[in-house]
């Protein structure tokens, strides 16, 4: 019996009547036929292009005969590491093994492999010689070309050799998916498939290279870590679908992986028909008696309004995956899947969500975008907003004024996150009140990051005055409205250019604020951003300035441990890093000393320390007043 979801085994496929597929994919995440999964979305986009597709999710990848389901597809294998790098779905920053995988029934760890792109291109060779492999997703998109892993702690080459694949779909690959397709289905050999955007390929000849920059090779790069700078800040600078150029990485003299500009951005029309397709917007079934997937949960009932981001921090890697152009989805669209969500049995009323990488970005930065592409050298919103800017929030607050009218929906959250000087640079104060008056319940979460302005710099974010200005903003309309509602600020430790003294500087900070975060993130150096960049090669690729990079992991520790100094369980590392930092002038027994001398400290609780449950509401009471002078 046929249950909407694609064919994940070869019953499926015949009771489809079919004789085999098109395309078989393979997965690092449980197969959940939701547009929030990328693997959903691909298969989805090619089914209404005409093509057969079977599912594969999460094979043996010690058994070869896991990826032999459906035989060998007719025109290829799409492979994919699931919606996280997988390194970064198993291991902490700490390099610890976490204990649970949100992507697998039941929340298992260990049910794919570490550098799950590779293995799985590797694993289909040993069978299928000469089956087209085409890699995709997150993974394989931020490890296209050379890249630094954290992990082993070295350069890698780019996923495609060490894969066997033949190419990468790079970014959000509907676009190049269907072209390849296409391509594959004229006969055409994935060998010569040189020519789509949003693809890599290798190759042993780049002299037919087209309009191509060399990078330096990898090899050179292994043996100089300021060339991989070089070349990292080339491949910033040609992310753009309309200005980049075609790059090609030297391995040896016989081996070359060249880098096609990425995919034009997808236009309102063409994001709408994605969302579109019949999606049975949860887990297959055979999950169930697993306990379903838990990812699940936080997506069923929230809205992706948009893709890309112009806000340029340095620790993200959006600029290399989806790009800086947004795309949005219209009303219309929105509305639609909202009512959706008012006829499911499981709906109580709350949409979760409504936004995407940030949610207050309904349109592109600047018109110029949409055909000169983005800055390449400049950013939308750092140091300063740019004079061309378009800092207008119209488009959203009707949206949400829209989604609160439809009959059965009680609260509309917005949880993925709002760029708060993109909000300060709007003179139209609308949305920051409807924000407060609709959209935030009892607190609202940003992420200044940091409040030194030599970290925030080298983050790519505002100066901590723009911060400070809007947390004074967000209490005088609260105090307006009569909500008694917070700010829960997100904070980094151990970036690169946070020395003690700015670790020390955060403490100070929190200790005036009067306020210590349940949780810390400290850096965690993904491939592909220009964070990561810095953390191995010690310079801001940028300007190729030396950078400090804390490193070592008791100082990480220390700077983690300033942040949350009124732990008792912090006690020694924060007296370590204050006499490391020469700022022994804060431990004794004034209010502005973040612990007592180690002699009275004597093991027990810091006099300080306001963690217990029954002072929740009193360090609430001084955020409060604080924010508010």
């Amino acid at each position: 019996m046929n249950t909407g979801f694609l064919p994940v085994c070869k019953k499926d496929m015949e009771e489809r009547g079919w004789d085999a597929v098109d395309f078989v994919y393979v997965s690092g995440d449980a197969y959940v036929d939701h547009p929030s999964f990328g693997h959903a979305i691909i298969t989805r986009v090619l089914e209404a292009h005409g093509y057969r597709v079977g599912i594969i999710a999460q094979p043996d990848w010690k058994d070869p005969a896991s990826i032999a389901e459906f035989g060998e597809p007719r025109l290829g294998f799409l492979v994919s590491a699931g919606n996280m790098d997988s390194m970064v779905n198993h291991y902490t920053v700490s390099k610890k093994r976490r204990k649970t995988d949100a992507y697998t029934p039941g929340g298992v760890m260990g049910k794919r492999p570490d550098h799950a792109a590779a293995v799985y291109g590797n694993l289909i060779r040993q069978t299928y010689k000469k089956t087209p492999v085409i890699l995709g997703g997150i993974e394989a998109s931020l490890r296209r070309l050379a890249h630094y892993d954290y992990w082993s702690d070295k350069l890698r080459r780019s996923v495609l050799l060490d894969s066997g694949a033949d190419l990468i779909s790079y970014g959000m690959g509907e676009r190049s998916i269907v072209e390849i397709a296409e391509a594959l289905e004229s006969g055409i050999d994935i060998r010569d498939i040189t020519f789509i955007q949003g693809t890599v390929y290798k190759t042993g000849d780049p002299s037919g290279v087209y309009d191509g920059v060399m990078l330096p090779g990898y090899e050179e790069m292994q043996a100089d870590r300021l060339l991989y700078a070089r070349s990292f800040y080339i491949q910033y600078c040609n992310t753009d679908p309309f200005a980049g150029k075609r790059l090609i990485e030297p391995y040896g003299r016989h081996m070359y992986v060249v880098q096609n500009p990425p995919s034009l951005p997808l236009n309102q029309n063409e994001m709408d028909d994605i969302y579109s397709y019949p999606y049975m917007r949860t887990y297959h079934p055979s999950y169930e008696a697993a306990g379903g997937v838990p990812a699940i949960a936080e997506v069923k009932f929230s809205l992706v309004s948009s893709r890309g981001c112009f806000g340029g921090c340095s620790f993200c890697a959006l600029t290399f995956h989806q790009g800086r152009i947004l795309q949005t989805r219209s009303q219309e669209s929105l509305i639609a899947e909202a009512e959706g969500f008012c006829r499911d049995k499981d709906f109580k009323g709350y949409i979760h969500d409504v936004g995407g990488p940030t949610a207050n970005f309904r349109h592109p930065s600047c018109t110029k975008q949409l055909s000169r592409g983005v800055c390449k050298e400049k950013q939308c919103l750092f140091p300063k907003p740019c004079g061309n800017l378009t800092a207008d929030h119209s488009d959203y607050v009707s949206l949400l004024r829209r989604l609160r009218a439809l009959p059965g929906v009680k609260k509309v959250f917005i949880r993925s996150g709002i760029r708060f000087d993109y909000v300060m640079a709007d003179k139209d104060d609308t949305f920051f009140r409807e924000l407060c008056g609709y959209h935030v319940s009892g607190q609202l979460k940003v992420a200044p990051e940091h409040v030194s302005d030599a970290v925030l710099e080298k983050m790519g974010k505002p100066g901590n005055q723009v911060y400070q200005a809007f947390v004074k903003k967000y209490q005088a309309i609260n105090r307006q409205l009569g909500r008694d509602q917070y700010l829960v600020p997100y904070l980094m430790s151990s970036h690169p250019g946070s020395s003690m003294k700015e670790a020390i500087e955060l403490a100070e900070y929190l200790r005036d604020l009067g306020y210590m975060p349940e949780q810390v993130q400290d850096f965690y150096p993904t491939p592909s951003t220009i964070s990561t960049c810095m953390y191995y090669t010690g310079v801001d690729p940028r300007n190729m300035k030396p950078v400090y990079v804390p490193k070592n992991p008791h100082e990480k520790a220390m700077q983690r441990a300033l942040i949350q100094y009124r732990d008792p369980k912090n006690y020694d590392l924060v007296l370590e890093a204050l006499k490391k930092g020469g700022r022994m002038d804060l431990a004794g027994y004034s209010s502005r000393c973040l612990i007592r001398p180690k002699k009275d400290h004597g093991g027990k609780e810091n006099g300080s320390d306001r963690r217990k449950k029954g002072n929740k509401k009193k360090i609430r009471s001084i955020h409060k007043k604080k924010a508010n002078k």
